[in-house]
This record gives C-alpha cells, structure tokens and sequence, in this order.
C-alpha cells in the first residue's frame, strides 16, 4: 500500500483503540497488571483517618507532631506484543482478516499501556522472528508499532511459537506483561509456555474464525492451506470429514487453553465474529 493509504489506516485504527484504551481499558488495564510495588515518595503531616502504621516516628519526635510516610506504587513496566504474521493470519469469512482483528487488539493494548506510561515493544513471528522493535515509551512509538503490524511483508507462511517465545526469553531480563497474540496454529509449544510463564505475566490471546471451527456442507472445495500453501480437494458433503474438521479444531483450542492454564498464564479465546472488546474487558476485570 502507498503511504497516504498507509497513514489513513493507521490514523482509523488510532482513532478507534486509542478511544477502547482510553474509556474502557485504561483503568482496568492498570488494576490488572500491578507495578513492581510500593516505593516510598514522601513524609506529610498526619491527617485523620490516616493508617497509624505509617507514622514515621522519627519525622513525629523531631516536630512534636505526628508525621506519615507516604508510598505510591511503582509503575515502570514493559509491555511486550508477540504477535503472529504467518500466512494463515490472513483468513477470514467475516468482516476482515484475522491479521486486520489482531492488529486492533494489539493497538487497544498498546494505547493502553501508553496511557500508563509504561513502555511497549513488539515482535512480529512466523516461524522464524520477523522483526523485534525494542520496547519504548510515547505515542509516537505506538504508531509505529502500529504501521509495522499493516505493512509488515512476512518471509514465511509457518507458525512457530517455540521460536517467538524462546527469543523473547532471551532479550526480555526483567519482568514484562507479555501478550502472545495468535491463532495458535501449532504444535509442541508446552514447555516454552512453561519457561516464559515463569518469568514474566503472560497472556495468550487466540483468535480464530467461526469457518475454521465447522465446516459447513458446501460440496467438493479446493481449498489451500495459508500455512503450506498446499492445494487441495476437500469434500464437504461428507459428514466424516466436517467431524474430522471439527474436532481438529477443537485439539488446537484445548491445547491453548490447556497448556496456558496449566503454566499459570492467562488465555483468552475470541472468535472473529466475538467482541475482543469484551473479552479483554472480562479478562481485566477478573485479574483486577
């Protein structure tokens, strides 16, 4: 796409998150994911109604009057966005692409995050690391971040999120809230979910199209898979192979939810024709 096309997308996604992050996700966003902790900022006079253990007793001796310590929560957190550009992203039976969804809910998060003053980084991942931008704070970044997300050409159509994970592992030294947004189109990822839920706050989000969960009876289709790019008669008449289909489908999901669950990470699944918006905004809730 041109640049003027270019800045009109990111100028509509802009305008549509920044007013999510802005009215809905902002506070819970900051009561979900807490600060490093309390850190002490300054010695006022005692007011009523003030907690007595926070009297600073040695403040208090020196005035003959009683002083408390005052504490305010640390917020320097790095939010880091691990999100899939593999080729199977770009499918979609709705309104838009799953990549076009994942880009907005990556962007609510950002604005979000932004809006509290914490810092934002990116990897984009196929099966290999795309591209990594280093996390950074300001509205400025943001909009990077958001250009990458619609401009990005991937090198690869495959999923590894072993790889993404790993490599993140790898550049991140401190704690950071971690947002691994995917359809989760892959296999054998258990053990790097158990590694990076160790380390750091981690969320897996999936998302998925309502076509990819039941196939319906359409007749002989030739189908290609956007991962390996293969061509295929699939026929849909088949009572068998929609079963088949579907519970595929269902193995993929369970072993998401089963495998962030168990690691103590969060998941989240939404259906493209579901409101990300509400399920992130149930998520908050529950973790505030």
């Amino acid at each position: 796409m041109d640049t003027k096309e270019l800045l009109k997308k990111v100028r509509k996604i802009e305008i549509k998150t920044r007013r999510l992050s802005n009215h809905i996700f902002g506070g819970e966003y900051h009561s979900a994911f807490k600060g490093r902790g309390m850190t002490f900022s300054e010695v006022r006079q005692y007011q009523y109604g003030d907690d007595v253990r926070a009297i600073d007793w040695n403040v208090t001796a020196r005035y003959q009057e009683p002083f408390v310590k005052v504490f305010e929560e640390e917020r320097e957190l790095t939010l880091m966005l691990v999100v899939d550009v593999s080729g199977s992203a770009n499918f979609g039976t709705q309104n838009q692409l799953k990549r076009a969804t994942l880009t907005e809910i990556a962007a609510t998060l950002a604005f979000s995050a932004l809006q509290n003053n914490d810092k934002v980084g990116v990897i984009l991942f196929s099966d290999e690391v795309e591209l990594f931008i280093t996390p950074k704070k300001g509205k400025s970044h943001v909009l990077r971040i958001i250009r990458e997300l619609l401009e990005h050409k991937p090198k690869s159509s495959k999923t590894d999120i072993t790889g993404a994970l790993e490599f993140m592992s790898r550049i991140l030294k401190k704690k950071a809230i971690v947002f691994v947004l995917s359809d989760f189109l892959d296999h054998d990822y258990s053990k790097s979910v158990q590694l990076a839920a160790r380390k750091h706050d981690l969320t897996g989000i999936r998302l998925f199209d309502p076509m990819e969960a039941k196939l319906p009876a359409a007749g002989l289709l030739y189908v290609r898979d956007t991962e390996t790019n293969q061509l295929k008669w699939v026929n849909t008449s088949s009572k068998g192979v929609r079963t088949a289909y579907a519970l595929s489908h269902r193995k993929t999901a369970d072993y998401f939810s089963t495998n962030f669950t168990r690691h103590g990470a969060g998941a989240i699944s939404c259906a493209t024709n579901e409101s990300y918006v509400k399920k992130l905004l149930t998520y908050f809730k529950s973790r505030g």
